[in-house]
């Protein structure tokens, strides 16, 4: 595996990363409509472009080496709080599961953010997605949970998550 920095080119790949894994993470668990809602506000490309100028908010894209492919991305942001990195997002594509991308991805992510200073990586989690438990065996814990307004109606009924950093 390996993580490459992305770039304003590279929108439209994590745009169409994004919608082929949120197709199965959330098809038992937003509507159509919400789903949609969502990737096209928060994966639109004023949004990432914003992100990418914003010096403390990185993406990498996830290459798997052995097949050649990019199967997903993270997106954190650095001093989101105090000493603390925001995990917003990382999604890989449905094929990719069992790879041990995802663990290699968090892995990074906890050395970049050592390297930053941080001491704590937050994230939320849908209280009905999977990945709860994944994150959990990667070491984060539940401190905290919330439902919170996205617009147009619709809502986010989430766990918050956090991984701290032993120095």
């Amino acid at each position: 595996m390996k993580l490459i920095k992305a770039t304003e080119k590279d929108i439209p790949m994590i745009q169409e990363l994004a919608r082929r894994s949120w197709q199965k993470a959330y098809a038992e668990i937003l509507s159509d409509g919400q789903m949609e809602y969502m990737l096209s506000t928060m994966y639109s490309a004023e949004e990432i472009s914003g992100h990418l100028q914003n010096p403390n908010y990185h993406y990498y894209l996830i290459l798997d080496e052995a097949t050649d492919s990019f199967d997903g991305f993270i997106g954190y942001e650095h001093a989101y709080e105090n000493q603390t990195t925001k995990l917003h997002r990382i999604y890989l594509v449905p094929e990719s599961k069992g790879k041990g991308l995802g663990k290699k991805a968090l892995v990074f992510l906890a050395e970049k953010v050592a390297e930053n200073g941080d001491g704590r990586i937050i994230l939320n989690v849908n209280k009905y997605n999977e990945a709860r438990k994944f994150y959990e065996s990667q070491g984060y814990k539940v401190y905290d949970e919330g439902v919170f307004d996205i617009g147009n109606n619709f809502f986010m009924d989430d766990y918050l998550m956090e991984f701290i950093i032993h120095k």
